[in-house]
C-alpha cells in the first residue's frame, strides 16, 4: 500500500499564480527524487461550514483560496528517503514561500493507505 503526505493551506488570491509557480517547482523536485504522484488542487466547492470545513480548518479569509494537496510514495520508508533529499535541495531553500502563504496555518501529515481501488 502507498504512503501519502497530505496538505491543506490558505493562499491569498493575489498570490495564487506565485503559489502555482512554486508548486510546479516543488512537484518537479519531489518527482525527481522518487515521489509517485504530486497533486495540488485549488478549492472550487469548499463552503464555509458552521462547525467544520476546509476554510475553517486553515482560518481562510474571504480574500484567500484553499489549497488541498497530496504526495504519494511507495512506502513510509521511501517517503522518508525522498523527503530528506527534498528538504536538502537548493531549489527549495530560502524564505520565498513566506511571502506567498502563511505556513503557520498549513495542516499536514503522513498517512498509510488502507484502501486503494
Amino acid at each position: 500500500m502507498a504512503y501519502v503526505d497530505g496538505f491543506l493551506l490558505a493562499v491569498p488570491k493575489a498570490n495564487l499564480e506565485a503559489y502555482k509557480a512554486m508548486a510546479r517547482t516543488a512537484g518537479a523536485v519531489w518527482k525527481e527524487y522518487g515521489a509517485i504522484d504530486y497533486v495540488e488542487c485549488v478549492g472550487d466547492d469548499v463552503p464555509y461550514g458552521e462547525l467544520t470545513s476546509f476554510p475553517r480548518a486553515v482560518l481562510a479569509s474571504d480574500d484567500e483560496v484553499v489549497i488541498f494537496s497530496w504526495i504519494t510514495y511507495e512506502s513510509r520508508a521511501r517517503r522518508d528517503e525522498v523527503l530528506a533529499k527534498v528538504m536538502a535541495d537548493a531549489r527549495l531553500q530560502g524564505d520565498d514561500w513566506k511571502d506567498v502563504f502563511d505556513g503557520k496555518r498549513m495542516i499536514y501529515g503522513g498517512f498509510e493507505a488502507f484502501v486503494e481501488l
